[in-house]
């Protein structure tokens, strides 16, 4: 396969590589601030390790893409989905729940002797999403900003934020590109398929963003894995649209096992690939395995 001049930044390798690596973290910074409020403007960040949250082995397999601190002490988790998800919504409350019990410490504060008085930091869960989460919603934003609030709709709080990007409602052209939230969606949207930096893109921070995306100063091993999750990406998409095609209809999969089985069944005898199959229906490979 010929790559693009530019990595793809809905591969695992194109998104780490352009926001979780510690010599681009201004990157990183810089498109945050474009989604925050003036009072969690960050300054500077830290990257965690996400394998180390969780207090038990098993809850430290929620791995995030990147998981990082501000110097004021918020705390983000960023990632970016390219597949719906059946429970998404639900994946996203079970890891913003890790940097939450992370901050609770139990006996009392080297440093004063006191105990803790259970205030947390903020945490705010960013998802960039390749698909619509909620397909039956008359006006989907392209921007959804969620909140724990009451039955008056008042903000009941404040320090657990969901912040969703709908990347498919993202429309706009060069042209048409005003602030520094526009620029970076369409930085990200339309990246695997730009040559040359736009005019509009010219600024210092974006100029290091598209050289950090160049395949052509990856190293080589860095060029295999890449090529590899990019052909995984081209086919998931090429296994989604022609199932849609053939009148296959793997939705959510939202329904009883028994659909799901028959979903399964009917890719498989189109010859699809079982890894897709599972991560399409939520089935096991090895369940997939045993069907005829």
């Amino acid at each position: 396969m010929s790559l693009s001049k530019y990595i793809n930044p809905y591969t695992d390798f194109g998104f780490k590589k352009l926001f979780g690596e510690e010599a681009n973290k201004d990157l990183l910074i810089d498109f945050l601030n474009t989604l925050l409020p003036e009072k969690h403007l960050i300054k500077d960040l830290s990257f965690r390790n996400p394998e180390h949250l969780g207090a038990t082995p098993s809850e430290r397999r929620a791995i995030f893409d990147v998981f990082c601190e501000a110097n004021s002490g918020e705390k983000f988790i960023v990632e970016m989905q390219k597949e719906d998800q059946e429970f998404f919504k639900d994946r996203s409350l079970y890891y913003a729940a890790y940097p939450v019990r992370e901050q609770g410490w139990k006996g009392k504060d080297p440093e004063t002797g006191g105990l803790w008085d259970f205030e947390l930091k903020t945490v705010y869960f960013v998802g960039i999403l390749d698909f619509i989460f909620d397909k039956n919603d008359p006006e989907p934003s392209l921007i959804s900003e969620v909140s724990l609030k009451d039955q008056r709709g008042r903000v009941f709080y404040n320090k657990l934020q969901f912040i969703f990007i709908q990347m498919p409602l993202f429309h706009l052209k060069e042209s048409d590109l005003k602030t520094r939230q526009d620029k970076w969606l369409y930085f990200l949207k339309y990246l695997p398929s730009l040559d040359h930096i736009p005019s509009i893109l010219k600024e210092q921070v974006f100029e290091k963003a598209f050289h950090t995306a160049e395949v052509a100063v990856m190293s080589q091993a860095e060029r295999d894995r890449y090529e590899q999750e990019s052909n995984d990406y081209l086919t998931y998409w090429a296994t989604i649209s022609t199932a849609e095609k053939r009148g296959i209809d793997i939705g959510k999969t939202e329904g009883r096992v028994e659909e799901k089985i028959d979903i399964a069944r009917n890719l498989k005898k189109e010859g699809f690939d079982p890894k897709l199959i599972a991560r399409t229906t939520g089935l096991s490979p090895e369940e997939i395995e045993r069907l005829d």
